[in-house]
């Protein structure tokens, strides 16, 4: 019997209102139900909104040292609950042990970095081009801050919202991703068992047409923050700007790796395939098109097929490479998108099957899969797939491939592997991604620099993480003294 998990408003951790409750099933083995949680509608998001309302003032005035120190507490209670976070992760979302182990670091790195953060928080000095004036600005709090967090990072993305939310004296109101709110449930007990103060953060499960766009559209809400699918981010958008409050999204990729002439092919292969069939796809920076030079591209496809065809899929407890997708309707869109290439006249050389045999039979899985002969116009170079697919596309120049790379609606992350001095300080100029990466996987990010994108991959207005991640979360005075 699985065990059932309540909201946290207000200090408590407390039933729905509905009564109504939702399963969650592990991805790798459907008949395994990870736990049962509370299926929330308008009256609980109020409810918490209520909470994080009326807690506001007192911790905004709580010294940002003393905030400081419950953050670097909640990252030592979750450092002591590692191994149960890595695990309840896999069983949730579908990544590797070691993907989600790492992810959990990642958490308890963030809270830790952001723990020490608080104490800097303050304001600048200023000289006055009066005599006898004192000039200075002074960094506040919004008040309310709304987080609406995806299933594909569901302890990380929390952590990089939740900490600077905190950090900077706002109380909090979460919405999990219902497809993983169970690691994200053992965060909020590390920032209870802390010493976190009743309503500073409410966690509420349930419906984002329940929950979300209430805390998109309450009049007690501040600021909100979301991170998910371009279609939803728009809705979040006009909900929240309503009312003019202050919006920070980030949404979808279609990133590139460019190969140009100069490349190691095995370096290049091991690139793009790490960044393609890591976390089975299911990240936002996944490597979705490999833009190569025509003299190496019979080469790279054969070196990234092999790379594919190496890759263990299957649970990510049981040492896997790559673990199941999140969902049916996750793997089902994957699906579609390899009979979608197939159609336009890409060639499939790899993957593409659904693996439903043995091991595989109660589970999500999909064959990593490179497709090549990919023309740039076509769905599978233009779509977020969200899913170990590898589209290969050939490119006569630098300069070509460069467009190619910049001819879709995204912009979140691209890089390119080179050993061209020019051609790896052009491409920094060049392309049109809020993340450049040179010699590296599209995926992978540093905590403490800032994270975001451009065009359709971002609302284009604070960014995230490192002091970015403060700034969307604080609103500055500016104070004259004359004396």
């Amino acid at each position: 019997m699985a065990d059932t998990y309540l909201n946290f408003v207000d200090g408590t951790w407390t039933e729905a209102s509905t009564s109504e409750t939702f399963e969650n099933t592990n991805p790798a083995d459907v008949n395994d139900t990870v736990g049962v949680f509370q299926r929330s509608d308008a009256e609980d998001a109020e409810r918490a909104v209520e909470a994080a309302n009326a807690a506001k003032d007192e911790w905004a005035a709580t010294p940002g040292p003393e905030r400081g120190r419950i953050l670097r507490e909640t990252s030592k209670r979750l450092a002591d609950r590692k191994d149960e976070a890595t695990t309840a992760l896999v069983r949730e979302e579908g990544k590797t042990e070691p993907e989600a182990a790492g992810e959990v670091q990642r958490a308890i790195d963030i809270f830790a970095y952001f723990g020490e953060k608080a104490a800097d928080i303050g304001g600048t000095v200023k000289s006055s081009s009066s005599q006898d004036t004192r000039l200075y600005t002074v960094d506040e709090p919004l008040g309310v801050a709304a987080l609406i967090t995806p299933w594909n990072y569901p302890i990380a993305i929390p952590a990089w919202k939740l900490a600077p939310a905190l950090a900077a004296g706002n109380a909090v109101v979460f919405k999990p991703a219902s497809l993983a709110p169970n690691v994200a449930r053992i965060l909020v007990e590390c920032l209870e068992d802390a010493g976190l103060p009743d309503g500073v953060v409410n966690y509420v499960t349930g419906p984002g047409s329940a929950v979300g766009s209430t805390f998109a559209t309450h009049e007690d809400v501040d600021a909100v923050s979301f991170t998910g699918s371009a279609k939803v981010g728009d809705t979040v958008h006009q909900q929240a700007t309503e009312d003019q409050k202050r919006v920070q999204l980030e949404m979808g990729g279609k990133n590139p790796v460019v190969v140009t002439s100069s490349a190691d092919v095995e370096e290049a292969a091991d690139i793009a395939a790490g960044g393609a069939f890591g976390v089975t796809g299911q990240a936002c920076t996944a490597t979705s098109r490999a833009i190569v030079h025509e003299s190496l591209y019979d080469e790279f496809v054969d070196a990234v097929v092999d790379r594919a065809e190496s890759l263990t899929v299957a649970d990510g407890l049981d040492g896997a490479d790559v673990g199941p997708h999140v969902s049916e309707s996750e793997l089902e869109s994957t699906l579609e998108y390899v009979d979608v290439g197939t159609r336009e006249g890409a060639t499939l050389e790899t993957g593409g099957e659904r693996l439903t045999e043995g091991d595989h039979a109660n589970g999500y899985y999909v064959e990593p899969t490179v497709f090549s002969d990919v023309a740039p116009e076509m769905r599978i170079a233009q779509e977020e797939i969200f899913g170990p697919v590898l589209a290969v596309i050939p490119a006569a120049t630098y300069d070509e491939a460069v467009e190619i790379a910049n001819d879709v609606e995204y912009g979140l992350s691209a890089s390119i592997v080179t050993n061209d001095l020019r051609e790896s300080n052009a491409f920094v100029d060049d392309v049109e991604a809020g993340v450049v990466k040179v010699n590296q996987q599209t995926t992978g990010l540093e905590l403490h620099v800032p994270f975001g994108g451009m065009k359709a991959s971002s609302s284009e207005t604070y960014r995230e993480q490192g002091d970015a991640g403060l700034d969307f979360f604080t609103i500055s005075k500016t104070v004259y003294v004359g004396y």
